[in-house]
């Protein structure tokens, strides 16, 4: 089947119905952003609504949105690559994302939705005061500017490959566009737009998925092919740290990176506690997990299909493409050659992803920004001026998230591993710290300082080392792959994909290295693991030698142990941004 498309006249790009496709998702997402942003009379409209959505979500769409929100074009990139390169094991990271959804919403959940704060950080002030809340905020804020500027580079980098067009003009329009509706519409804006967009993503992988098995020969056909490729490999349990992708790399190490991003992560926290009730919320928890096995699996299923279809013609080993990150885009204009509209579908998806990812981050670091960073100075401001603060904040994240990408394009990552080493060196140390404070009664200050400050420098060591020392294919476990039936039209069928410089890209090595530089091949997977585990051993170690903390001075709330023994204060009387006519009361923790 390779051999007869090959053949054929490459088709340059996009042409007009790919745009068409592509415009009109552009186009439904930002009417989704105006009209939340418009429905609500400017008197009306207050920081509650705007951040939270007025704690008036149903369970549904905000599960979606939970869901859409770290399924992005990092994952339309990353993921079918890997499921490619390293088979259906891939699919354990259900699995991990699995029992991160029962611990998020068993454990964190109801800390959090009984205290009635916007952002996480409020809990850090009240269990270990002021200077915590501040360093929980900057290290949020710097960890989000960091993986949103990947997650917008990554459809950049899609349309520069595919089409042309140059990647700085791309880059900016994605940005730009969910900055607008973001700043106009809120939290509801970019709850109603995920909903929307986790559809285009689940569209554009089904398409891909039925049209690239016909030309293989049928589902039959790509097991056989996937099974004689060594594929199929579900019994991969080795212990081997430096395997890329394991039963236990993705359970436990996947789990942990993922209860990072769920558990205590603002950009979730917030949606979830957005919800009418704490049963809503647990719910939504639920139906994001539904939708993120849907996608993983609807992605690692196209990327067996791609590796069933170039079974004999490797793209990255004939010289086609020089990195795994372009296998997906390479192959939706390889197969939908002839069918106009679809690779604008498939690009929709991607840029659907980085939507909601973008203007979910944005929000967030929005109402970081209000709640602990400037809430002190706010106290008697009126709703009119804390909604166009908090606008001009959207608008001024939305700025720096763009920037953040430009730089993005230097990375020598690939997409999935360069955001989840973000997530794991930075929100790694993060959960810890939130474990220590909900589940340790004993950890004090002085622990909790002295674990995040370690645990962040063992998880930064971790980043740098395996960036300037990574491991050889080999170490990873990347499986192995045919380039010999390969004809002269295929290897220049889309030589244009090897013409960008700035193409992100996974450094390849002949050979292991030993000592201490074996240790730098760790999967990226365990770096968000090492950290918190670090930050809570070293907590504890540090509490006990200083001083625990006694039970009877921390308040009911702060423990998820004692949930139970009173019900937790109104959450209408601590953190929110409150109007008695045009003023606020003051803030109770700030």
């Amino acid at each position: 089947m390779q051999a007869q498309l090959s053949g054929e006249s490459p088709r340059p790009g996009f042409v007009p119905a790919d745009y068409a496709v592509f415009s009109s998702m552009l186009l439904v997402s930002m009417a989704i952003g105006l009209f939340q942003a418009l429905k609500k009379k400017p008197k009306d409209a207050c920081t509650d609504d705007f951040f939270t959505g007025g704690h008036s979500m149903p369970a549904v769409p905000v599960g979606l949105s939970l869901c859409a929100s770290f399924m992005s074009a990092v994952q339309v990139l990353g993921v079918p690559a890997e499921g490619f390169r390293y088979g259906l094991k891939f699919l354990y990271m259900c699995l991990g994302q699995s029992i991160n959804s029962v611990l998020t919403a068993y454990l964190f959940l109801p800390v959090f939705y009984r205290l009635g704060i916007t952002s996480t950080n409020q809990y850090l002030k009240m269990r270990f005061g002021r200077a915590m809340q501040l360093l929980g905020s900057v290290q949020f804020i710097i960890a989000t500017l960091l993986y949103t500027g990947i997650v917008i580079y990554a459809p950049a980098l899609i349309l520069n490959q595919a089409t042309g067009l140059n990647l700085w003009v791309s880059l900016f329009s994605t940005g730009i566009i969910c900055t607008m509706y973001t700043t106009m519409g809120g939290m509801k804006a970019v709850i109603w737009t995920d909903v929307f967009q986790i559809v285009v993503m689940l569209s554009g992988f089904v398409a891909i998925f039925i049209h690239g098995t016909v030309l293989v020969g049928g589902p039959v056909r790509v097991l056989e092919v996937a099974s004689n490729g060594s594929r199929v490999n579900f019994d991969d349990f080795n212990v081997d740290p430096r395997q890329r992708y394991t039963f236990w790399t993705l359970s436990v190490g996947g789990s942990l990176v993922w209860l990072s991003m769920y558990g205590v992560n603002q950009a979730q926290v917030q949606r979830y506690i957005s919800c009418r009730t704490e049963k809503a919320a647990q719910w939504a928890l639920f139906v994001n997990q539904v939708g993120l096995c849907l996608i993983v699996s609807s992605a690692v299923t196209c990327g067996i299909v791609m590796f069933a279809f170039y079974n004999t013609c490797d793209p990255i080993k004939s010289g086609r493409i020089s990195t795994p990150d372009l296998l997906m885009p390479y192959f939706v204009l390889d197969i939908f050659q002839t069918y106009p509209g679809f690779p604008g579908l498939f690009l929709a998806s991607a840029y659907s992803g980085t939507l909601s990812t973008a203007s979910t981050s944005i929000n967030a670091m929005a109402a970081v920004t209000m709640e602990d960073l400037l809430g002190p100075h706010l106290r008697y401001m009126t709703q009119k001026k804390l909604m166009l603060v908090s606008r001009g904040l959207s608008f001024m994240f939305g700025a720096s998230c763009i920037t953040i990408a430009a730089l993005s394009s230097f990375l020598d990552w690939g997409v999935l591993q360069g955001s989840f080493t973000v997530m794991g060196v930075v929100s790694g140390p993060l959960l810890g710290i939130f474990i220590l404070g909900i589940f340790f009664p004993a950890a004090n200050k002085l622990g909790a300082f002295s674990g995040i400050l370690a645990g962040f420098c063992i998880s930064l060591w971790l980043a740098v080392g395996s960036t300037l020392y990574p491991p050889s294919d080999e170490t990873m476990g990347v499986l192995p792959s045919l380039a010999g039936e390969c004809t002269s039209s295929n290897m220049t069928q889309s030589s244009k994909f090897n013409e960008d410089p700035h193409s992100i890209s996974t450094a390849l090595h002949s050979k292991d290295q030993g000592g201490l530089l074996n240790f730098y091949s760790m999967s990226y997977l365990y770096f968000g693991a090492i950290a918190t585990s670090t930050v809570v051993l070293v907590g504890l170690i540090v509490s006990y030698a200083s001083g625990p903390t006694k039970r009877e001075h921390i308040k009911e709330g702060l423990l998820w142990w004692d949930l139970d023994k009173k019900k937790v204060e109104d959450p209408s009387e601590h953190t929110k941004f409150q109007t008695t006519n045009r003023h606020v009361k003051p803030i109770p923790f700030l």
